[in-house]
């Protein structure tokens, strides 16, 4: 146990100094544990997934702070808990199991908010952006949590077609993000779905 917080805590400060092979290797780690999580919770798979782009998105915009967290798994679980229970309030949905919960914190300030919430905006802006078809296979994507094959079903595609064009809907939103300051590691952009 001690010997995988001590990893945990490496992976953690590599991780603060921008190293991505780290953050690919804590991804992998606790990825299936913080789905069947997030899964358990809010009982939606295309939820889940976003619980897990959002815990790594904010896990990468706070990775300056990360030296200093001792128990990195908890404080992941924080933001999968803390997103799961969200996503139930908004959804006005469990309220008596909620009552019973205590409050769960906000893991991050408001100057991290901030950063996330301008580059969850501009992600808005670059696909805003992308030509018409584009915009609606990543919004299938996106925000309905489809797959490629459903998706090429859906707008009477093939698989390929939907794929080339999440490709180079990925590329112009990474370019549009570059450009606007927010530099990610290649799985956090992938997060975005991805």
């Amino acid at each position: 146990m001690h010997a995988q917080s001590y990893n945990d805590k490496e992976l953690f400060q590599a991780i603060s100094e921008g190293d991505e092979t780290a953050f690919r290797k804590l991804f992998h780690i606790y990825v299936p544990q913080f789905r069947a999580i997030a899964q358990h919770i809010t009982k939606t798979a295309a939820v889940t997934e976003d619980i897990i782009q959002e815990t790594f998105l904010r896990l990468w915009i706070s990775r300056d702070k990360l030296p200093d967290i001792e128990q990195p798994r908890s404080w992941m679980l924080r933001i999968v808990f803390y997103q799961s229970f969200t996503y139930l309030r908004k959804q006005a949905v469990h309220h008596k199991a909620l009552d019973t919960l205590a409050p769960i914190e906000p893991a991050f300030s408001m100057e991290e908010n901030m950063a996330y919430t301008s580059m969850i905006k501009q992600v808005g802006v670059a696909v805003a952006e992308l030509p018409p078809r584009a915009q609606q296979i990543y919004r299938l994507s996106r925000e309905q949590g489809l797959k490629i094959p459903e998706i090429a079903q859906q707008l009477s595609l093939s698989s390929n077609t939907v794929k080339n064009s999440l490709v180079r809907s990925l590329q112009a939103i990474r370019k549009h993000l570059e450009a606007s300051g927010h530099l990610l590691p290649a799985l956090v952009f992938w997060l975005l779905r991805l």
